[in-house]
C-alpha cells in the first residue's frame, strides 16, 4: 500500500439526483477502494463522506482534479482531507470498542437538552458516530402542542467508563429538563427483541382497576390508600392485595363487566400493540390486577399470553377472597421467564413494562425493563422509563421510526 492515497472526501450543498453516482464514477474509473461511506440529508441539504484508497498516488490527483470539476458543475461543495495510513489504522483498531445508542424522547427537543445530554456522553470519553430523527417534523402550526413528540437516535461508540455515573445523570437531566433518555448497548438483542410484557393497571390502561371496583362498593378511600402504599413499595404486595379484596366482598358481579367495557385505554397503546403484532412480537400482560380485564383487553389487543389474579365469585357476587397463588412482583418475574422458555426466547430479547414496585423484579431481569409513568422509586431502580408521552415512546426505544410505522 505504499504506493496508495487514502483520502477523505467530503461533499455538501443542496440534495439532487445523482451526486453519488457522479463520484463514483469517477472513483471507478480510478479503481478506488471505498473504506468508509455516510450520507444524511437534512431539509434537502446533503452532507456525504466518502473514504477512499486510491491505488496509484500519482493518480490521485487527476482523480480530485476531476471530482472538483464535476462539483462545481452541478454546484456542490467539497473538501479532500488526506488520511495517514496510521491514522485510519488507529480508526479500523477502534471498532472493537463498546457500541451503544441513547434515545431522546419528549414533547420537543430542545439545543439545551441536547446539550445537557451530549456533555454527558462526551465526559464519558464516548464518541458520536451519527445522529438520526425517528419522529416526524413537528408542525409550527400545531394547534395541539399536546400532542407533539419528538425523539432522536445517537450512535456511540467507546469504552465506557462509569456506567453508574452516565445513569445516575442521565435520570438527573430527564427530570430537570422534562424529556426521557434511554441508554443501551447497540448489540444482536437490542435489534431482536421478541417478546414484550406487560403490568395493566396504570400501564395499559390508566385506572387501578381495583380502585373502581372499591369506589363501587363504597370502600373506594380505604382501598386507594392501601394501593399507593403498595406500589410505593411501603406494604408488600400480596398483603395489601389480601386487604383490597376482602373489602369487595358483597360486589355484584355486573358492576365488573360494566367496568371492563369503560376501561380507559392508556395513550399511545393501540399504536404499540398494532405495530408490535405486525412484527411478530408476543404479548403477554402479567398484572396484579384480575384476569376478568386481562381477558378483556387479550381480546382488544390480540395478547398471546395473561397471567393475573382470579376473584372468587358465589352467586353473581365476589366474595372477598381470591383462588389460585398471588401474582406478586416474583411471580412475574417467575412468568416472564416461563413464557420466555416456551417461547425460546432468550432473556435479553424480552422488554418488561411497569409503573409499580411489584414491577421492578420483571423489569430488571429482561433485556429491556421500562418504568411507565411510574413512581419515583421505580424509576431510579429500572434502567430505563418513559414519563413525557405514551406507551407508543416504547416503539422509539426500539427504533422504529414514524416513516416507517405510520405508512
Amino acid at each position: 500500500m505504499p504506493n496508495s492515497e487514502i483520502i477523505l472526501i467530503s461533499i455538501s450543498g443542496e440534495d439532487k439526483p445523482g451526486v453519488t453516482s457522479a463520484i463514483s464514477t469517477i472513483l471507478g474509473d480510478y479503481d478506488a477502494t471505498i473504506l468508509d461511506i455516510g450520507q444524511a440529508d437534512i431539509h434537502h441539504t446533503l452532507s456525504l463522506g466518502i473514504l477512499v484508497k486510491i491505488p496509484n498516488r500519482e493518480n490521485s490527483g487527476n482523480a480530485l482534479k476531476e471530482i472538483l470539476f464535476k462539483c462545481s458543475e452541478i454546484n456542490i461543495n467539497v473538501r479532500f482531507t488526506p488520511v495517514t495510513i496510521d491514522r485510519y489504522n488507529n480508526w479500523v483498531k477502534r471498532q472493537g470498542a463498546g457500541r451503544y445508542i441513547v434515545t431522546i424522547l419528549g414533547k420537543v427537543i430542545t439545543a439545551r437538552q441536547l446539550d445537557k445530554v451530549t456533555k454527558v456522553i462526551n465526559e464519558q470519553n464516548l464518541n458520536i458516530d451519527s445522529i438520526k430523527r425517528l419522529t416526524g417534523r413537528l408542525s409550527l402550526d400545531s394547534a395541539d402542542e399536546s400532542s407533539n413528540r419528538s425523539c432522536i437516535e445517537l450512535s456511540v461508540r467507546g469504552n465506557l467508563q462509569n456506567k453508574k455515573l452516565l445513569s445516575e445523570k442521565f435520570m438527573q437531566y430527564s427530570g430537570e429538563l422534562n424529556i426521557d433518555i434511554s441508554f443501551q448497548k447497540d448489540d444482536i438483542f437490542r435489534r431482536n427483541r421478541r417478546l414484550i410484557c406487560f403490568d395493566m393497571d396504570s400501564t395499559l390502561i390508566k385506572t387501578e382497576v381495583i380502585d373502581e371496583l372499591a369506589e363501587r362498593a363504597g370502600v373506594g378511600e380505604e382501598v386507594r390508600a392501601i394501593t399507593e402504599s403498595a406500589m410505593r413499595g411501603e406494604l408488600d404486595f400480596a398483603e395489601s392485595f389480601v386487604q383490597r379484596v376482602s373489602l369487595l366482598k358483597g360486589l355484584d358481579v355486573k358492576v365488573m363487566e360494566e367496568i371492563a367495557l369503560n376501561l380507559p385505554i392508556m395513550e399511545g397503546a393501540q399504536r404499540l400493540m398494532s405495530i408490535l403484532k405486525k412484527c411478530g412480537y408476543k404479548i403477554a400482560i402479567l398484572s396484579g390486577g384480575f384476569t376478568y380485564f386481562g381477558n378483556y383487553l387479550k381480546k382488544l389487543f390480540d395478547v398471546d399470553y395473561v397471567y393475573a389474579n382470579e376473584l372468587e365469585i358465589v352467586d353473581g357476587k365476589l366474595t372477598g377472597k381470591h383462588t389460585g397463588d398471588i401474582v406478586d412482583g416474583k411471580r412475574k418475574a417467575e412468568l416472564l421467564k416461563l413464557i420466555a422458555q416456551v417461547e425460546k426466547i432468550d432473556l435479553e430479547q424480552v422488554i418488561a413494562v411497569g409503573d409499580g414496585a411489584n414491577d421492578l423484579p420483571m423489569l430488571n431481569i429482561a433485556g429491556l425493563g421500562i418504568a411507565f409513568h411510574a413512581k419515583p422509586k421505580v424509576k431510579e431502580n429500572a434502567s430505563q422509563s418513559i414519563s413525557t408521552i405514551g406507551l407508543d415512546g416504547i416503539l422509539y426505544f426500539l427504533g422504529f421510526r414514524d416513516i416507517h410505522i405510520d405508512n
